[in-house]
């Protein structure tokens, strides 16, 4: 014997810990779920998921990140007539509750980055938190490694944060079961535009097997 105690299974699962890895939230706000001003079906319950998930997992990260859109004069990206791919009715209107943090998730995050205040912005790397720190410079901050990503629109904001984080960093995964798309047939494109970018799609049951 060297004279060490053996580690106890707290000690041995403190090992296990990445805490380099950082969790981002993306948009997971009543605007883009049910009721809100433009609804992601099941985004009520993504939202729920994700706030049971953070609560379980928070030891597993080393930082949690929630991105909001907050929208002031967003220009052309509001439109009356909408076409939902460039233009879009109202929403994420900054100072209404509708902007805020779903309640599923509110007070789960360290840092939290609103984007879209004067255009439009569909990556949270686009955001910056009230004291004008970037996304990159928060994650900087806390020397993260990799990168978890769940949250609303999977087709959209969900996919745009992955894409930028995977530019950023080797490793970015996005738990499929915590996000949901605009619509399944954007959605299925998003995911094979995600892959072929070499973003990891997995479900969250599965995040640490």
């Amino acid at each position: 014997m060297d004279g060490t105690e053996p580690e106890d299974d707290d000690t041995l699962a403190a090992l296990l810990i990445k805490p380099h890895r950082a969790l981002i939230l993306v948009d997971v706000q009543p605007t883009f779920c049910e009721g809100g001003a433009l609804a992601v079906e099941g985004g009520n319950e993504v939202a729920r998921k994700i706030g049971e998930f953070v609560k379980v997992n928070r030891g597993n990260y080393g930082i949690v990140v929630s991105t909001q859109d907050w929208h002031i004069e967003p220009g052309d990206h509001f439109s009356d007539n909408p076409d939902f791919v460039d233009t879009w009715p109202p929403h994420g209107v900054a100072g209404t509750e509708e902007a805020e943090l779903h309640p599923a998730v509110a007070g789960l995050s360290e840092e939290s980055v609103k984007k879209g205040q004067y255009a439009a912005a569909y990556s949270g790397f686009e955001g910056k938190t009230e004291d004008g720190r970037s996304l990159l410079d928060v994650l900087k901050m806390s020397e993260v490694t990799s990168i978890d990503i769940v949250g609303l629109a999977e087709s959209h904001c969900v996919k745009d944060t992955a894409l930028d984080a995977r530019a950023l960093y080797e490793e970015v995964r996005v738990f499929s079961d915590l996000t949901a798309p605009v619509s399944e047939e954007l959605g299925q494109k998003a995911r094979t535009i995600m892959e072929g970018a070499g973003i990891i799609q997995l479900e969250s049951r599965n995040a640490w097997l």
